[in-house]
C-alpha cells in the first residue's frame, strides 16, 4: 500500500511539473505578445505625433470644405 501510495505521490508531482511547464510556455508567449504590442502603440504614437506637426495651426489658413466648392448648378 505504501509504495502505491508513492507511485501516486509520484504521478500528481509529474502532473504538476507537466502543468508548470506548459504555464511557463504560455507565460513566455503572452509576454512576447505584450511586447510587440507595446512596439506597436509606440510606432502608432510617433506617427500622430508626427501627423499633429504636420497639421494645420489654429492660426494657419481656414480648411476648406468642398461643400463650399460646389458648382452654381447644384
Amino acid at each position: 500500500m505504501e509504495m502505491d501510495a508513492l507511485s501516486r505521490g509520484e504521478q500528481r508531482l509529474e502532473a504538476l511539473e507537466i502543468k508548470a511547464s506548459y504555464t511557463e510556455d504560455l507565460l513566455d508567449q503572452l509576454n512576447l505578445v505584450i511586447y510587440r504590442q507595446q512596439e506597436q502603440i509606440d510606432a502608432l504614437l510617433r506617427e500622430v505625433g508626427r501627423l499633429r506637426e504636420q497639421a494645420p495651426s489654429e492660426g494657419a489658413a481656414p480648411v476648406r470644405h468642398l461643400r463650399d466648392e460646389l458648382p452654381p448648378h447644384y
